[in-house]
């Protein structure tokens, strides 16, 4: 079993499914994707599984502060991958990848059900 955890380590959500993996002994890599960067290929492979409207943190401080004009602009998934490489803070986080499984955000009965399979 592959396990990756991508987020950025100073974020809460992020810090809690870190604390229930390792709570639960799952091996997992951890992706900080502010200092690690992501790929095209990466965030293109997380819209293959996942919407956009699920990956883009529409509620972030991020989100808000861009210009109007820019949030218009994501009408599509060419156009919100650049905006999630331009802006990995947008990105909603965690993004769990289990066996090429995706999941996003994190609560503790999300995870059990993907780890109880």
């Amino acid at each position: 079993m592959t396990i990756t955890l991508y987020g950025i380590p100073n974020c809460d959500t992020v810090k809690k499914a870190r604390t229930w993996l390792a709570a639960q002994q799952q091996e997992f890599a951890f992706h900080d994707f502010k200092k690690q960067g992501l790929s095209r290929e990466i965030v293109a492979g997380w819209l293959q599984h996942l919407s956009r409207d699920v990956l883009v943190n529409r509620k972030g401080t991020t989100w808000r502060a861009l210009p109007d004009e820019r949030k218009a602009a994501i009408v599509d998934d060419d156009a919100a991958i650049a905006l999630m490489l331009e802006n990995p803070s947008v990105i909603k986080r965690p993004v769990l990848d289990k066996d090429g499984a995706y999941a996003v955000g994190f609560s503790d009965a999300q995870y059990q059900q993907i780890f109880n399979k």
